[in-house]
């Protein structure tokens, strides 16, 4: 007798069905998967065989037949041995088979027959949803990850006994209830507060605005001077975000398998910190089975590099493409997987590599050559630095500033103006498919950035004087209608646009 049941696969963040079909008949006793299952998959048999047995079903030696259609396509993953063992029960009449075709299954099977968590279950309902699945079966840790999924009905199972109890009409359980996902009660889990962060009023205006504008940037100071600090507080000013973008970002986290099932959606913006050893593949994403990179876990969120000069130069230069489009396409012989990456890109660095250049400590005086300077600096490439909107050098803070019992301004008030401006941001480009001024092309740069004539003449002054790329002059307008929208204004001033070519003028990471 042959039983089919639905499940689904994933390639890369979309779904596609998979038909699970199992045959069982007389004959010499095998258990043969076929339609390119990995080795993973065809580990299965070995699980499911246990964890029939242990669940006090009969698992006879039979001729057995597991075809995954469609049979061309590569089959990754565990999550195929609940479908396998509830269609071999199905098979051997174990179980009815009148309602297999209502639901899609999904789930890693124990050898004693209990439900493991498996990656992507998000993803995968929301391209069943589309396709036109609306039952679904998954394991029990699955079940908050499923319930911010409205429109499916989602069943949680512990175990494949009370899998086939259910089927069988002889367990009732009842439908996942359904979460509604609230920006608000997200909880601040980053630890970090601008309150806390003594002085440094030039870096935290440079803060504001980058994250108002959604713009890159790096800060440049001496070893201690509060940096890393800084950049930790970036997510606490950041608007909440949106359930569009949490269900974005939690799709990635979940096909990547670090999500946590206790919380099912990722409610604060990702804070990606890694080590400046990280491969190529582990930054932007690859390797045997096309994962997602850090630039992709970062997506709606912060990608924070400390050390900048630190990382490998041609690991550094990949990050070009996804600053420049948004995306990481991950290439291989087989397959061709489109991950977003639309993050701020933040980074950190020492004015030269004994971290001392420009400090006023005289115990802490450079020892470095202009040269080494410049090489060191130079690890970071024009290109690259052309995408950077904001540069700001981070000073020491005197210690009686330091020790000021005075009250700093919160991440909370920051807040309210980054809102404010992203506000006036999402109403200017309601109509085109963008919401933030560093995403703007340069139809809506001729559009949304109209300078008067005074603007015009220093912007032509600073292009002549720091010999900037066309792309760096872009990078300007962006920031100052970043700053004008800060204020509430419609037009840029000139003051907009001196406050963004301070920003841009990174040859002073050089000066003397």
């Amino acid at each position: 007798m042959i039983a089919t049941i639905k499940s689904y696969a994933l390639d890369g963040l979309k779904g596609y069905p998979v038909d699970v079909e199992v045959d069982t008949q007389k004959g010499i006793a095998s258990f043969d998967i076929v339609g390119l299952p990995s080795g993973a998959v065809k580990e299965s048999r070995n699980r499911v065989r246990s964890a029939i047995r242990n669940s006090f079903f009969d698992f006879t030696a039979k001729r057995t037949t597991v075809n995954m259609a469609p049979a061309d396509v590569k089959k990754e993953g565990s999550s195929f041995d609940f479908p396998i063992a509830v269609g071999f029960l199905a098979s051997t009449e174990q179980i009815s088979s009148d309602r297999l075709s209502e639901f899609v299954m999904l789930g890693e099977l124990s050898l004693d027959g209990s439900l493991r968590k498996i990656n992507g279950v998000l993803p995968i309902l929301i391209s069943a949803l589309q396709a036109g699945y609306r039952k679904f079966i998954v394991p029990a840790e699955n079940a908050v990850e499923a319930a911010y999924v409205e429109e499916a009905t989602v069943y949680a199972v512990k175990s494949l006994s009370d899998a086939a109890a259910f089927l069988g009409n002889m367990l009732e359980i009842a439908p996942v209830e359904h979460k509604i996902y609230s920006a608000d009660a997200a909880r601040n889990k980053y630890g970090s507060d601008l309150k806390y962060v003594k002085g440094q009023a030039v870096a935290k205006r440079a803060l504001e605005i980058a994250v108002a504008g959604g713009h890159n940037l790096i800060m440049c100071g001496t070893a201690g001077a509060g940096k890393t600090m800084l950049a930790k507080c970036i997510p606490t000013i950041m608007p909440e975000m949106s359930f569009e973008e949490a269900v974005e970002t939690t799709k990635i986290h979940s096909v990547a398998g670090i999500l946590d099932p206790a919380e099912g959606m990722i409610k604060t913006r990702p804070f990606r910190t890694p080590h400046h050893t990280a491969s190529l593949c582990s930054l932007i994403g690859g390797g045997n089975k096309s994962t997602a990179g850090e630039v992709s876990l970062a997506h709606n969120g912060v990608l924070f590099l400390d050390e900048m000069p630190e990382y490998n130069k041609r690991t550094l230069e990949t990050l070009r493409q996804p600053l420049e489009d948004g995306v990481v396409t991950v290439t291989r012989v087989a397959r061709s997987i489109e991950y977003p990456a639309r993050f701020m890109l933040v980074a950190s660095m020492n004015p030269c590599p004994c971290g001392n250049y420009g400090s006023t400590d005289p115990n802490k005086q450079c020892t470095c050559t202009y040269n080494e300077r410049k090489r060191y600096v130079g690890k970071i490439s024009g290109p690259l630095l052309d995408r950077i909107d904001l540069f700001v050098t981070v000073d020491g803070v005197e210690y009686d500033e330091l020790r000021s019992s005075s009250e700093e301004e919160s991440s909370a008030e920051v807040r309210k103006r980054v809102a404010a401006a992203r506000a006036i941001q999402r109403k200017r480009f309601s109509a085109d498919g963008i919401h933030t001024n560093a995403e703007m092309n340069n139809a809506h740069m001729e559009k949304y950035c109209k300078l008067d004539p005074g603007s015009e003449k220093l912007l032509a002054a600073a292009y002549r004087k720091f010999g900037l790329s066309a792309r760096g002059v872009t990078r300007i307008l962006k920031v100052a209608r970043t700053v004008a929208d800060l204020q509430g204004r419609e037009s840029i001033a000139a003051s907009d646009i001196a406050e963004a070519i301070q920003y841009k003028a990174k040859e002073r990471l050089l000066d003397d």
